[in-house]
């Protein structure tokens, strides 16, 4: 991919990601354009990054730059020095979701995942060498099917998915679970002590931590319901997460076959906050709606997070800050569709997400990065 050494100078050049970016968004101008005449790289996802202008209401945004188009681009997450970002993608050639990586100084994406199964929820280990990730290889090379959706919107918890590690360039993974059911969702503390992820190993969704190494795996909620997608604070006290505890006639019968089932309907979540140990579970927002894909600020004092937030029945989904006593609920983005998968680097000042707008095919999803004004 010309002219990429002289991206990679430009980047090398910038302390922080946030530096770079008016840097990046010139350079990535003319990397669309060189592109163009290129044949697309057999490890890449096809993608035109080019710079957008956000909504006029988006005032925490700077100018969007679109990092991937066509299929389905979801939860991208930084690594510990800014320059790239795994995510998990469902596109041509790729029959299910893969987990790749985009390098920010390159523009270079490559599949990491083994290619067998289907993957999710990937994240770097701190000092990028690694990535932690869930896949469902061990149970079969082929795709699992998608839910069955005759009982309405539900989301498949496949029984094969188990957590692994691998190097950070799609070395041969190493498994961390191995107990039967559904282990996923995991990110990792920024000190690096501890994996936090969901499991339905005792019979219910809850979240468990564990060492990186997948020893010492210590449960830490037990209401029944589902509780997932979590991640640490900042400083590694708290953990975010999203929730369900059902409490009306019919709706814990209706849950537990659902999840007997390996489905979960996920209309109704909010946003919870505990420490690390699991103590002091407390609930941030009451919404009525589906809440989901918290990230602490990095003031870590506020929470960001997607909702459709007025109308649980909207398939509207934008990003919701709130502070961690349920107070002071802004709404930061404005543009028709989804918006999720919220994320700040380690800088503090450049953000990633996820979003329909400017899709090339109506519902798809992909990737952006700004930069973040409070």
């Amino acid at each position: 991919m010309s002219p990429r050494p002289t991206f990679a100078r430009t980047a090398m050049r910038c302390a922080t990601l946030a530096v770079c970016l008016p840097a990046l968004f010139a350079t990535f101008a003319v990397l669309s354009t060189a592109r163009a005449a290129t044949p697309a790289d057999s490890a890449s996802v096809h993608a035109l990054p080019r710079t957008l202008e956000p909504d006029p209401r988006e005032t925490h945004f700077g100018p969007l730059l679109m990092l991937t188009d066509g299929g389905e681009n979801a939860e991208a997450y930084f690594s510990s020095d800014g320059r790239r970002l795994v995510f998990q993608t469902t596109r041509p050639p790729y029959a299910c979701d893969r987990i790749c990586t985009l390098d920010l100084a390159t523009a270079r994406t490559t599949q990491v995942s083994t290619g067998l199964g289907r993957t999710t929820c990937a994240y770097f280990y701190p000092g990028d060498a690694e990535i932690l990730y869930a896949s469902t290889h061990l149970g079969g090379d082929t795709c699992p099917p998608p839910p069955d959706l005759s009982r309405g919107y539900v989301w498949a918890l496949y029984p094969d998915y188990d957590i692994f590690r691998a190097p950070a360039d799609g070395g041969e993974p190493v498994r961390l679970t191995a107990t039967p059911g559904y282990d996923a969702e995991a990110t990792i503390s920024p000190r690096g002590d501890r994996i936090v992820f969901t499991s339905t190993r005792d019979g219910d969704l809850d979240i468990y931590t564990m060492n990186p190494d997948g020893s010492d795996v210590r449960r830490l909620t037990t209401t029944p319901g589902y509780d997932g997608g979590p991640f640490f604070s900042p400083d590694g006290r708290l953990i975010v997460y999203r929730a369900w505890h059902p409490t009306e006639p019919g709706q814990l019968a209706d849950y537990r076959a659902l999840l007997a089932q390996h489905l979960i309907r996920p209309s109704k979540l909010d946003i919870w906050v505990m420490n690390t140990d699991g103590t002091d579970q407390r609930q941030v927002t009451r919404l009525g709606c589906a809440s989901f894909a918290p990230f602490f600020h990095p003031s870590g004092r506020r929470i960001i997070f997607s909702t459709n937030y007025p109308d649980p029945r909207n398939r509207e989904f934008d990003l919701y800050l709130v502070d961690l006593d349920g107070q002071n609920l802004e709404r930061v983005t404005f543009t028709g569709g989804f918006d999720g998968f919220p994320m700040w680097a380690p800088d503090g000042r450049t953000f990633v997400f996820c979003s329909n707008r400017h899709d090339s095919r109506p519902g798809e999803t992909n990737v952006f990065v700004t930069t973040w004004r409070d």
